[in-house]
């Protein structure tokens, strides 16, 4: 199974130097866009997100996770400094439906 990282054109160029297949996006909306094309494919265990783009469409990102274990679907920080804190219990109560 494939590792995707989607997210800025900075947050992918690491990964791409590690060998990590990275694709660029600049919206959250393409974000989501390339998370359904990732899935499709079927091929694709993990996919890495730019918590700068993800933060923004979660809700959307919890209903896939909730849809489809696999892949799965991490949200890592960006470049930027400031780091948010994600209440995994509220996200998976959501998932659950609980």
């Amino acid at each position: 199974m494939k590792v995707v990282a989607i997210g800025s054109k900075p947050f992918i160029s690491g990964f791409r130097l590690s060998g990590v297949g990275g694709i660029e996006v600049s919206t959250p909306e393409e974000l989501i866009k390339e998370v359904e094309r990732s899935i499709v494919k079927g091929d694709v265990g993990l996919i890495i997100l730019d918590e700068d783009l993800s933060k923004y469409v979660r809700d959307r990102l919890n209903r896939i996770r909730a849809e489809r274990p696999i892949p799965l679907i991490y949200e890592l920080s960006g470049i930027k400094l400031g780091k948010e804190k994600i209440d995994y219990r509220a996200a998976l109560r959501k998932i659950l439906g609980v």
